[in-house]
């Protein structure tokens, strides 16, 4: 592991590092930001999984999380949405390839040798993380923006017992009925919409829901609202009657304003089961 730079945030270290991914097969990079009770031992951590076109900076640089992160003691991890290199696979969309993983692990070629974003987040780098930095494993929350947001709650609703809690910013909701999905889906895994069932928070919602607490804020002047699909979400688990805080936010967009206005509400979700 290369440390790229490490610098003094609120009482503790915003850090960046590079790996070789063995999920990715690639260089891979990522935040974390470690609180001061770090240096006395290991603290919960807190994943951020960021949404498309972005990397692991736009959140570690626009969300402000550090400042809550560091009232509350928890670690904040910032992964990259997807491989990169000159040899990783790429799109000229924006919306598929570099920047938008989809947090799935791609059957389908060109993308299948590199772009395992699933392994990568769920064990590729808990595994660096937990054998390098002073985080404890078994105190893990997610949350996440967009894209980011479905990957955070279809990653929680897919590992019971892994995530004490999970919350999403305007998450993509039901991608398999999305055109923020069946693109992207449909390009990683196959036309076999069978497969995509566990990458649908909708799906999931309906199938199995989440064994902890949950928390969503969409604007309800969020410019892909329609692709969103927030309402898809909210039916399914008010019929599963699921534990869920589900909140309209008025007047608000899909941007990073949005997310560092309501990032003190969500760590501060986080920090009290995570410490619980």
């Amino acid at each position: 592991m290369q440390t790229n730079s490490e610098n003094a945030c609120f009482g503790g270290t915003q850090g960046i590092y590079t790996h070789r991914s063995s999920a990715c097969s690639c260089d891979m990079t990522f935040g974390l930001f470690l609180p001061q009770e770090a240096q006395d031992g290991p603290v919960p951590l807190l994943w951020y999984l960021s949404g498309l076109t972005c990397t692991h900076e736009n959140a570690m640089t626009k969300a402000g999380a550090q400042a809550w992160a560091a009232e509350h003691g928890i670690a904040l991890c910032f992964p990259d949405t997807s491989p990169r290199g000159d040899e990783v696979a790429d799109d000229d969309g924006y919306d598929l390839g570099k920047g938008a993983g989809f947090y799935v692990n791609a059957t389908e070629e060109p993308w299948a040798s590199h772009y395992r974003m699933w392994d990568y987040v769920m064990e590729d780098l808990p595994e660096l993380l937990g054998n390098t930095f002073a985080v404890d494993m078994d105190r893990q929350s997610i949350t996440g923006h967009s894209m980011g947001g479905h990957g955070a709650l279809t990653m929680a609703m897919s590992a019971p017992g892994r995530f004490r809690s999970v919350s999403a910013f305007s998450p993509i909701t039901n991608p398999s009925a999305s055109d923020w999905g069946r693109k992207q889906l449909s390009a990683y895994l196959g036309s076999n919409e069978d497969l995509w069932s566990p990458h649908d928070a909708t799906l999931c919602m309906r199938d199995r829901g989440f064994d902890g607490p949950m928390l969503i804020d969409t604007g309800t002047n969020d410019q892909f609202i329609d692709l969103l699909k927030p309402e898809a979400l909210a039916e399914a688990a008010a019929a599963r009657r699921q534990q869920i805080q589900f909140r309209m936010q008025p007047g608000y967009d899909h941007s990073y304003f949005f997310v560092s206005t309501f990032m003190e509400d969500h760590v501060a979700f986080h920090a009290e089961h995570l410490w619980a």
